[in-house]
């Protein structure tokens, strides 16, 4: 009901609502661009559901989850041509783009298509342009997650629009194909995006690799440490999430100005002088608050259902408030098992009713519209809570929301997550509950790969991966029953003579301290502004400058370049004094290398040196880039020297990578051209 909603149509200045289209397949789909202010940023919203659309068009922005995969095409064309377009119509030209996944990737090609018509660039040079200033972030771990259209769909939604442009179709298509000359292969959104990208990234460390290793034959010639995917962890917006409880601890012992340098590691040092009554007071009432809120809620969907009058005054004794209560809330994709606690009923059941030491669950969350997996492992846990023992100490929360989740990350004592690793790109409502002092309990993936220190939480296993999931459910199970048994209750429960668990708090201290001025919003934003937003505007600028010359400039250099690759040859590697290679010392090396009649400058040198094993590869590959260079006797050849350091001792090996360089040169762009000896 959008007429009920904050929402201000944008007009244009005579006071009409802007209308635009986008062609989908011949038939134009209009929309309207709607605002609504998050804080002070603005949020613009495209809708289609107006009157001039037919049925069929209106039902385009009706329902995210649903609907085939050419709906979904007309969704993203909407998302990517439709934003582009609606940015134009309200005066706004950003310098850098940022594409959150593959699903804005048609963004890509209508900033080529506007650089094309509207500043008259040939299709290379608007190409290059909009990966200059485009960003990609990519989250699904998994090919299956990602999208990917079959050829007969691309061609009849960009056929007619990509040669209008002057860009050849098969040329376009394999723009989207992991291996570009296999015609049978399908167009991949995020491989769209990360050809016309400048720069990419996944969204924690572990996430990175997996990127790297997921779309690695992109770069074909490129060894998975090389390909240009780096990562950018997440993080949260501490304060909208803190408990107000906790928020008056933090303004008396952080000081009032926490919240605006939430990264500072020494401001949250300050946490360890907050009294432990103190702490573990306002723990006890955000847990109180979470179960009474747990109940009323419950409550609620047994009236939903016309339950008896028995069951609904049995919920209101649901829980103890003075219970270990650990709490699991996620999407319930399927690897995310949420049932992994319940592989073993007896043993649950032992620990929820130890006596002295009793636990309890909060779970809630939601499946995808079109996962009947996720949903029966909703099934399974409803009808396992509904049986003695478990009834009354696990309860499933229906509806999942931002309210729902604030509660729960403000009151939990234990944040559960048992993703199967290495799928879980990032989650984040581990640093959302960690911010109130809840203890992670946690699989090594995403974020906790990286956030957890051995005395911050608990993790469940050492990071191994399984080729059999089956024989991974079960040992990290017993793992998980293992600490619950062994770790976490104990320690919840070991009290002195005041009832205050001491060695708790003193956890709980040590993950706020760790974990808070790391994982949180302002240091991600301000990784994003150094390593991407900053260089990206800066080349936007740059190449924009003298009716694009700089830009054209490079496009004919990177073609000449090119032509011109197959000629360069490696003449020579010389490594002096390797009879005193002694680790901490330095070794001088010169490579001669024949430039093809290139300037030194346009190419980067670089050794790759370190300890290696008896195949002869890398067990820690460091890089040294050899800038000096001078004319070497032999006519068109020059002489690149340098410095390897020796920090390692034992069998020691070296390779030589050679690349164009030019300033402003795209960092995607950089290894498209590789020479090895």
């Amino acid at each position: 009901e959008f007429d009920t909603l904050p929402l201000e149509k944008q007009t244009d200045s005579t006071g009409a609502t802007i209308i635009l289209s986008v062609d989908l397949a011949g038939e134009p789909l209009y929309f309207r661009i709607l605002k609504i202010n998050v804080g002070r940023i603005p949020l613009y919203l495209l809708d289609a559901d107006i009157p001039e659309n037919s049925p069929k068009m209106r039902s385009v922005t009706s329902r995210l989850y649903g609907g085939d995969n050419e709906m979904r095409i007309r969704q993203e064309i909407l998302l990517g041509v439709g934003g582009s377009r609606a940015l134009n119509a309200l005066g706004i030209d950003p310098s850098v783009f940022h594409l959150n996944e593959g699903h804005a990737a048609f963004t890509l090609l209508e900033r080529v298509r506007y650089f094309v018509e509207e500043k008259h660039l040939s299709f290379d040079e608007a190409s290059f342009m909009v990966k200059s200033q485009s960003i990609l972030t990519v989250h699904t771990p998994v090919p299956a997650g990602n999208d990917v259209f079959d050829t007969a769909l691309m061609e009849k939604y960009f056929r007619r629009e990509v040669e209008r442009i002057g860009g050849r179709f098969h040329k376009f298509l394999e723009l989207g194909r992991r291996r570009p000359d296999d015609a049978t292969e399908g167009f991949w959104m995020p491989v769209l995006g990360l050809r016309l990208s400048s720069r990419a990234n996944g969204v924690s460390r572990l996430h990175g690799r997996v990127a790297r290793d997921m779309w690695s034959l992109v770069w074909p010639h490129l060894d998975r440490l090389d390909v240009p995917i780096g990562y950018v962890t997440n993080g949260v917006h501490i304060p909208s999430y803190v408990s107000r409880d906790l928020l008056k601890i933090y303004d008396r012992y952080l000081g009032p100005g926490w919240t605006e340098d939430p990264d500072n590691e020494k401001v949250w040092q300050r946490a360890l002088t907050i009294p432990d009554t103190e702490l573990w007071r306002t723990r006890e009432r955000c847990r109180t608050r979470l179960v009474y809120f747990a109940r009323r809620r419950l409550i609620k969907q047994l009236k939903g259902r016309n339950a008896s009058a028995h069951e609904i005054d049995s919920a209101e004794n649901v829980l103890n408030p003075e219970a270990l209560t650990i709490c699991f809330a996620r999407r319930f994709a399927t690897y995310k098992r949420a049932t992994l606690l319940f592989r073993d009923p007896d043993r649950l059941a032992a620990i929820l009713t130890k006596t002295g030491r009793p636990v309890q669950l909060i779970f809630a969350g939601k499946a995808h519209p079109a996962d009947d997996a996720g949903k029966q492992l909703i099934r399974t846990i409803i009808q396992m809570i509904k049986e003695e023992p478990f009834r009354g100490r696990i309860v499933f929360i229906e509806d999942y929301d931002i309210n729902i989740a604030r509660y729960m990350v403000q009151g939990a004592d234990v944040w559960l997550n048992n993703p199967r690793r290495p799928l879980e790109a990032c989650g984040t409502s581990g640093m959302k509950a960690a911010a109130n002092g809840a203890l992670s309990l946690s699989i090594l993936d995403g974020w906790w790969d990286e956030g957890y220190l051995g005395d911050n939480g608990w993790a469940i296993g050492s990071g191994e991966e399984y080729d059999n999931p089956e024989y991974q459910d079960q040992i990290e199970s017993r793992d998980l029953y293992d600490l619950l048994e062994q770790s976490v209750a104990p320690l919840f429960y070991e009290r002195g003579i005041d009832d205050i668990p001491r060695d708790w708090i003193s956890m709980m201290k040590r993950s706020i301290t760790s974990i808070c001025p790391e994982f949180n919003s302002h240091r991600m934003v301000s990784d994003y502004i150094e390593g991407s937003y900053v260089p990206c505007a800066t080349n936007s600028e740059v190449l924009r400058k003298n009716d694009f010359g700089l830009l054209k400039e490079m496009v004919a250099w990177k073609k000449q370049i090119a032509r011109d690759w197959p000629n360069l040859k490696i003449l020579d590697v010389t490594v002096d004094d390797r009879t005193h290679a002694i680790k901490g010392r330095q070794l001088d090396v010169s490579v001669t290398i024949d430039t093809a009649g290139h300037n030194p400058d346009e190419l980067k040198v670089e050794i790759f040196h370190g300890p290696i094993n008896t195949y002869e590869e890398f067990k820690v590959r460091n890089v040294t880039v050899l800038e000096n260079f001078k004319r070497a006797q032999t006519n068109g050849s020059f002489v690149f020297s340098g410095k390897i350091p020796l920090m390692y001792s034992g069998l020691y090996g070296y390779t030589v990578r050679i690349t164009p360089y030019m300033p402003y040169l795209p960092v995607s762009e950089s290894y498209e051209l590789i020479l090895r000896g």
